[in-house]
């Protein structure tokens, strides 16, 4: 490794991830050429075309494209989670008043393959008692990341394009929709719409308390011909990684109150350790092996995949140990 190498990655500025962008961590024997775009944009050169030589990249997507044999191999780096209760929205008039009313509604969502919502699919189901295959599904997004055979038992119909997926949940055309990134409407409190779980802090906190899930929803892919090629740039990614969220993390600490553009910080980032411990984005195989066990359980559940890959062979082997 005595020769920097430089390679594309594409994924999201975090503050877990800021320091690699802007350079002050730099990952052993590599340049990072840092490309930030949009999901969905990354997501559909990464599973298709492979251009990028690492992104970040939909835990469920990859999950996917494995077991469908895609020339892809992650690093256990999982820089976006997020808890889904707060992402169910729905019309007050449609009589939904808990999670069983759903059956027979009409739920909109992006993609039935994004990881958003087979997380809160799953939550339904096993926390709620939900029967998926009752709902009627709509998803709206106008071309798929990553084509694939969707279950025939669930009852999935595309929306038109014509028509904002909030407008339709005001007007009544859907009766609930999840929605991984908040509608401007829904965030100043459109007329007609509530969350399905309006004090969906606390039940949000309950819900890691029982089970010790912080939903992830990205991990860390390389062209898998890249790894074989030189294995070593998995490790050098990891542990880059790791420091940049380190760094994150004494930001966040940090007494000083100037450093974050809030007046008041400190009782919620309190709050948020007392919750869900120091580090609430853990990196490494061992300390996410349930939460990715159980996002595979949901796909398979769900019929987006047709067998349960073991996790050892989903990682690229000299990062399991890390």
């Amino acid at each position: 490794m005595g020769i920097t190498r430089k390679i594309t990655f594409a994924g999201g500025d975090y503050d877990r991830t800021h320091a690699l962008i802007e350079g002050s961590i730099k990952p052993e024997g590599l340049e990072l050429d840092w490309r930030i775009l949009p999901y969905h944009e990354i997501w559909t050169r990464m599973l298709n075309r492979y251009e990028f030589d690492a992104s970040e990249l939909s835990l469920s997507s990859y999950l996917i494209g494995r077991t469908m044999g895609k020339p892809l191999t992650a690093i256990p780096v999982f820089p976006a989670r997020a808890f889904r209760h707060s992402c169910i929205f729905v019309n007050t008039r449609s009589g939904i008043r808990e999670p069983r009313d759903l059956v027979g509604k009409k739920v909109g969502i992006s993609e039935f393959q994004q990881t958003a919502t087979v997380w809160v699919r799953g939550t339904l189901q096993h926390e709620y008692g939900v029967d998926l295959e009752k709902v009627r599904w709509f998803t709206w997004v106008k071309q798929s990341r990553m084509e694939i055979e969707l279950p025939r038992r669930f009852n999935i119909q595309q929306l038109p394009p014509e028509t904002p997926p909030d407008e339709l949940l005001a007007q009544g055309e859907l009766d609930a929709i999840i929605c991984a990134n908040l509608f401007p409407s829904l965030l100043n409190g459109a007329p007609g719409i509530r969350r399905l779980f309006e004090n969906y802090e606390e039940v949000e906190a309950d819900y890691f308390a029982k089970t010790g899930i912080f939903p992830i929803m990205h991990t860390v892919a390389i062209r898998a011909e890249l790894w074989k090629e030189s294995p070593w740039i998995a490790e050098s990614l990891f542990k880059a990684f790791q420091q940049s969220k380190e760094l994150a993390y004494q930001r966040l600490n940090d007494l000083s109150p100037y450093k974050i553009s809030l007046a008041w910080f400190r009782e919620p980032v309190k709050r948020q350790r007392e919750i869900l411990g120091d580090d609430p984005w853990a990196y490494g195989l061992s300390k996410n092996r349930r939460v990715v066990e159980t996002l595979m359980q949901y796909l398979y559940e769900q019929g987006l995949v047709n067998k349960k890959m073991p996790l050892e062979e989903l990682f690229a082997p000299n990062t399991l140990d890390l």
